[in-house]
């Protein structure tokens, strides 16, 4: 094992100090992918408002099903941006909320996700041109 918790060259070409993102085969990608994904964008965003219930989650998360939010939050929490706490209460208590190396990550995806929605009319505005530009 390497520093970072890798393999080093066996999982990810070049410097066996460092992870490279772009080979298919390095671990990076995979997480990459839970943090890039719509609902995994998404999940931690909400997440870095505070600690939610999974059904006040669920409901932040408009449009996400229980089945995704579930996949979602266990690769999350897999890949130490997540903190799961079962209380042991009845009825059952759970709450998600963000670990420290989550609450980074959530930051920079914030930073995008304010990008993106206050450039909007713009976005929409390429939008009609390239509609308009296809048709007939």
């Amino acid at each position: 094992m390497d520093e970072n918790g890798g393999s080093g060259t066996d999982d990810c070409p070049g410097d066996a100090w460092l992870f490279d993102v772009f080979s298919k085969r390095c671990p990076s990608r995979g997480t990459l992918e839970h943090v890039t994904g719509r609902w995994g964008s998404l999940t931690l965003g909400a997440l870095y408002e505070g600690a939610l219930r999974f059904n006040a989650l669920r409901r932040r998360v408009d449009g996400v099903s229980e089945k995704m939010l579930s996949q979602t939050l266990h690769a999350l929490e897999r890949d130490g941006l997540v903190h799961r706490e079962a209380q042991p209460v009845n009825p059952p208590r759970v709450d998600y909320e963000l670990t420290p190396l989550g609450r980074q990550v959530a930051e920079q995806l914030l930073g995008l996700i304010h990008l993106v929605e206050g450039r909007m009319t713009e976005v929409m505005a390429a939008r009609e041109r390239y509609d308009e530009a296809r048709k007939g």
